[in-house]
Parts: C-alpha cells; structure tokens; sequence
C-alpha cells in the first residue's frame, strides 16, 4: 500500500542538499532524498540500511557503519553498496557518541547501532553537529529527536519452492513517521534486496 507523497518543496530548492535513494523511498520521505543534515531513525532490517547506503555510496558519498560487527560487507557489496566508500568500525566501545561526532565531521552518511548507550545531551549536540555538517546521521533504533523514522513490517521471504530453491529476495513495508513536513505517516511496499 503507498499512500500519496506531497511535498511542498521543488527540486531546485534541494539541489546538492539531498542525497539519493530508491525510487520507493522517495514516497516515504517528506524530500526528494535524503536531507543533508537530518537525522533518519531505521528500524527493524539491516537490509533497508544496506538499501539506503547503496543509492549514495553508488553516487559517490562517502558512508561509515558503527556498531554492527556481524555486518557483512559481502552482504552490502550484493546490495550494490560501493564498499569501497564505506568505513566500518565494528566495536566502538564506550565512546560510540564520540565516534560517531568524529565520523559526522567528514562523512555524508553515519549509521550506528547501540543507540541507547547515548544520553539526551549528547543527542542534542550530535543533532547540532550533523546539522552543521550537512551529514545524514542514521541511528538503527529508537532516536528521540528524529527527523524520520522508518520501520519494517510484514516481511515475506520469496524464491523457495515446496522443500526446495533459494530464498531470492523478500518484500516489506516500510512506515514512516515524523516531525514537521514527516509528521503524516506514509508506508510502501520495497523489495529487498532491490
């Protein structure tokens, strides 16, 4: 199910301000990609991460994951993300909020993973820090002060037969909730991996 995407913003008002991302997220999103200096909160597939880090990498945006140390980069290559642009710091260790403030300095997108090792105050100043940057920060789980957040739902795997093939690929639907031009909810249907 997709539900109409109204937008009150023009593509000239965006250029270089967004990065890109699949057609069907484009639906969910209140602009017309990702906006530099937000902050979209992703919940519940590592494969809708990999599906929003390919589109940028593939353009030319420089990615780091944090956290996440069972992260294939195999997986992400297959997903089309440019590995080749995409920093991995598996375990950070107790400094995840200043990790991902260094990264936020230099890089277009920053995922992270342990979301609630970080207290409101060093929240508000990472929301400030990417602001600045022009970064995209995406924090795989709850996020207080998200501009976005998108979940996955209702999974459903394709490709095996009756006790035999492969699993090919899966289709979920992705909600959307938000603040400000986010704050209508918005779902669509995405095939992972695309």
């Amino acid at each position: 199910m997709s539900l109409a995407r109204v937008s009150t913003f023009s593509g000239e008002e965006f250029a270089g301000r967004t990065l890109p991302v699949r057609p069907e997220l484009r639906e969910v999103l209140p602009w017309p990609g990702l906006r530099r200096g937000a902050t979209v909160a992703l919940r519940g597939s590592t494969s809708l991460l990999l599906a929003i880090l390919a589109s940028a990498t593939a353009e030319g945006s420089w990615a780091a994951v944090v956290g996440l140390p069972g992260l294939s980069v195999l997986a992400a290559a297959e997903a089309g993300v440019a590995v080749e642009r995409m920093a991995l710091v598996p375990r950070p260790g107790t400094q995840l909020g200043e990790v991902v403030a260094a990264l936020a300095d230099g890089l277009d997108l920053v995922a992270f993973a342990g979301t609630t090792m970080i207290g409101a105050a060093q929240t508000r100043k990472l929301a400030a820090r990417v602001r600045q940057r022009g970064t995209v920060l995406l924090p795989l789980g709850p996020w207080p002060s998200a501009d976005v957040e998108l979940r996955c739902a209702n999974a459903r795997w394709y490709g095996a037969g009756t006790g035999d093939g492969h699993l090919t690929h899966r289709e979920v639907e992705v909600h959307a909730t938000g603040r400000g031009a986010a704050a209508r909810p918005r779902s669509v249907q995405l095939c992972l991996p695309g």
